[in-house]
């Protein structure tokens, strides 16, 4: 429980902090750079993984469905949405995602999902709000289905091929793809200093390190009580910005901050089926405490001599 959580939160926490990373690759081709960023990310992670598992036929749709929802359409959509409505709008929007995922869980708890509806509350807080013109908000919507998509359709085959290896194939799969649509939309161009700083620090820090914390908190916690963790990513935003200097902190961001956290205390809460340990696998990203599923089996475990 606690490894998870702070796994999450970890993640969370990374990615929020990484917007003014992401905000220099400005006016650098979209998909193209997704394709050299997760192709780094991938090598990273090949070398980190003992082993990596072959996929089968039935992983294939949910890998394919977190690349394109949660990875290379994500991030798409999130630069289209921003053109339509203010950032402050669409993390609003974005807010919902704990929910969907609290609401969308196989055995969802009642403090999971009061929890997430407090997280949503602090995320409107710590956003402000915003306004929107034309398709802003569907883009937006369509931001937060993609952030959930992203966790959703992972929940499943991490348990037959494991963090690492979802992690891993994913990536693969997000360069494979990017590099292909990015050729006839968008071309490739030579990044400069900064654009190369950039990428590789998203994907070493953001997508190798944090996308195997998340995806190993959704492993140990489940969908729906890591999913308010999500609201740490907007409080680490808001760190950076101050500590760098390009915003104030205010009494409204302070309370958004502590909604937030009041949110996960909720959210993380034990239900009295953890206490009773009578959750089971079933449920979407749960797994049994002595199992090895983050190493790609479900067998116990064995000691191995490095």
């Amino acid at each position: 429980m606690k490894l998870g959580v702070a796994a999450g939160a970890t993640a969370a926490t990374i990615v929020g902090a990484s917007v003014p990373i992401t905000g220099m690759l400005e006016g650098y081709p979209v998909l193209t750079g997704q394709a050299m960023r997760y192709a780094l990310g991938a090598a990273v992670l090949l070398l980190v993984a003992r082993r990596l598992p072959m996929p089968s036929w039935r992983d294939i749709p949910p890998l394919l469905g977190v690349v394109v929802t949660g990875m290379l359409g994500f991030n798409a959509v999130l630069i289209a949405a921003q053109q339509y409505a203010e950032p402050g709008f669409v993390a609003a929007v974005m807010g919902g995602a704990p929910i969907a995922l609290a609401l969308l869980s196989r055995q969802r708890t009642a403090s999971a999902v009061v929890g997430a509806v407090v997280v949503a509350a602090g995320i409107v807080l710590l956003s402000g709000g915003g306004s929107w013109h034309g398709p802003g908000l569907a883009l937006a919507l369509i931001t937060m289905a993609g952030e959930v998509c992203f966790t959703l359709f992972a929940v499943g085959v991490v348990r037959r091929l494991g963090v690492l290896g979802v992690a891993t194939w994913t990536c693969i799969l997000a360069t494979v793809i990017g590099a292909v649509l990015g050729t006839f939309f968008g071309g490739w161009q030579m990044p400069n200093a900064r654009q190369g700083f950039s990428l590789v620090l998203l994907a070493v820090v953001v997508t190798a390190l944090a996308f195997g914390l998340w995806y190993f908190a959704v492993n140990r916690l489940g969908s729906d009580r890591a999913g308010v963790l999500i609201g740490l990513m907007p409080v680490s935003g808001l760190a950076t910005s101050v500590l760098l200097g390009a915003q104030e902190l205010s009494l409204v961001s302070v309370a958004g901050v502590t909604t937030v956290a009041l949110g996960c205390v909720i959210g993380l809460r034990r239900g009295t089926h953890d206490a009773e340990g009578t959750h089971h696998t079933h449920d979407a990203g749960r797994v049994p405490p002595k199992s090895t599923i983050a190493n790609g089996s479900d067998t116990p475990a064995q000691v191995v001599a490095p």
